[in-house]
């Protein structure tokens, strides 16, 4: 393995996040009976002409200009030919010598802190086709159509990444960076996200690419890495026994784990491209682009830059709070909620936040406690009013019926106890409780100091101020001892 090096690019295809398909008002909604959704545009009966949707092409310039590419003045659609049952026309429109987006980049982040760049060869449109079914025909195949002609933007990288955890890296950022844009919803066991991995080897130090295969229709982190790591390694060892590396299509199977041989793979000419003769060029003039570039939200790296110089979040917390923008919008309003308390929100938000969404398998586009109720409940542990224990039963009433934190705590008289003269009287009654304790302490057995706090604040039902108890706690029994 270490004479041989990686070479891998991914062809990521993600579903446009509009109402209809590309060429058609169609629904593009998710989980409806088998082909319940496909028109007659869909299916290219004689007669039907195809009309571009254009939130489809808002959407691919939003994606273009987030990853720094240029955006085509004009680009044109084409036909890519090729018989398959599930795609009704015969053909594929899609986008070939004139793509919407060429050029770009991505930052990745790897492992160690380090970063990489992967260029982007083009990003273009084009419609998806249907679905083949296998599993309950007994030995035919369904065809549901419903996803014939749903708008793809197919995101095209250069071959640079050199490791199964590289490829999943970038694929990762892809999937977080089109959540961020809203112009797909990244969801991966519907199909709505999914790449085809390009793997090749090569000797360390030769130029010269190695044959490539194409691992089709990934839709899992965890797939990707198992899928290249095995064909790299089946690579290798085909290598190794004299035998050659051919150019084909391979499917991964999880269960198996291995790749196994769909087709021989195309080249561009087996697709005999040609501009399709029932749509027009699509024009985009410069006012029009810069509408869209100025409706961009704050991106992932540079919204991550700021929570750590503004918030003075360390990287991992940064890196964490920004990983989806519902998540991020949600922190800040905690921030704002809680005067400005971020480090503590950040606490509150990855952590009894994090395990409440957990334990009820809830999103956080999905949470009612508002985010602005959590930033009060800060505020309230930070200016005493609340101790830590007592916050957290606060928090669970929150979240399972949303309030007002200030009116929980006083319907249920949860205000910390700050006042040292009851402090002081709840004191002088353990000590007289608990003299063997008090002995103990005197004669040097500090660590009996935990138990009788322990005590103050199990009398006090929890609300005493921990911090203040230990105080005058210790210096009572100083006094004690003199």
């Amino acid at each position: 393995m270490a004479q041989y090096e990686t070479v891998i690019g991914l062809e990521i295809h993600a579903q446009l996040a509009t109402a209809s398909k590309l060429f058609s008002g169609a629904s593009c909604a998710f989980g409806a009976p088998p082909n319940s959704r496909a028109c007659a545009i869909d299916l290219g009966l004689p007669g039907v002409l195809p009309v571009i949707n254009e939130a489809a092409i808002q959407m691919a310039v939003k994606f273009g200009l987030a990853v720094g590419a240029h955006i085509a003045p004009v680009s044109v659609f084409a036909r890519k030919n090729y018989f398959y049952p599930d795609l009704p026309k015969g053909y594929q429109i899609s986008q070939y010598e004139l793509p919407i987006v060429r050029g770009g980049h991505i930052d990745i982040e790897l492992d160690g802190g380090s970063t990489k760049r992967v260029d982007i060869t083009r990003a273009h449109l084009e419609e998806d086709a249907g679905k083949s079914l296998h599993e309950d025909f007994h030995g035919m195949s369904g065809i549901d159509l419903n996803r014939a002609g749903t708008p793809l933007i197919e995101i095209v990288s250069e071959p640079q990444m050199s490791n199964a955890g590289e490829a999943a890296a970038y694929m990762r950022y892809i999937h977080m960076l089109v959540r961020y844009l809203e112009i797909c919803d990244g969801n991966m066991q519907e199909g709505s996200l999914r790449c085809d991995a390009n793997v090749s080897v090569r000797p360390v130090g030769q130029s010269k690419l190695g044959t490539r295969t194409e691992i089709k229709n990934l839709n899992s982190f965890r797939f990707i890495e198992r899928a290249i790591d095995y064909e790299v390694e089946r690579q290798i060892d085909l290598i190794e026994s004299g035998g050659q590396v051919l150019q084909q299509t391979r499917l991964y199977d999880p269960d198996a784990h291995e790749t196994r041989l769909l087709r021989d793979k195309e080249e561009a000419n087996d697709y005999r491209y040609f501009p399709d003769p029932d749509l027009l060029p699509v024009t985009l003039q410069a006012d029009y682009i810069e509408i869209i570039r100025s409706a961009l939200p704050e991106l992932p790296h540079p919204r991550a830059r700021r929570f750590k110089e503004q918030y003075g979040l360390n990287t991992a917390n940064a890196r964490h709070l920004t990983s989806s923008r519902p998540l991020a919008d949600y922190y800040e309003a905690c921030v704002e909620g809680s005067g400005g308390h971020a480090r503590t929100c950040a606490n509150w938000v990855m952590g009894e936040l994090a395990a409440a969404m957990n334990r009820s398998n809830r999103p956080i586009e999905d949470v009612r406690l508002p985010a602005e109720f959590l930033g009060k409940l800060v505020a309230r542990i930070e200016d005493d009013t609340l101790s830590g224990k007592i916050a957290k039963q606060v928090f669970e009433h929150l979240w399972e019926q949303p309030a007002d934190p200030d009116a929980v705590i006083e319907e249920q008289g949860l205000r910390q106890v700050n006042d040292p003269s009851a402090l002081e009287a709840l004191i002088e009654q353990l000590m007289a409780d608990c003299p063997e304790q008090v002995a103990q302490y005197r004669d040097g057995n500090t660590k009996v100091l935990g138990f009788l706090v322990g005590q103050i604040m199990r009398r006090s039902a929890g609300k005493a101020n921990p911090k203040q108890a230990d105080q005058l706690l210790r210096a009572r029994l100083a006094a004690t001892t003199e």
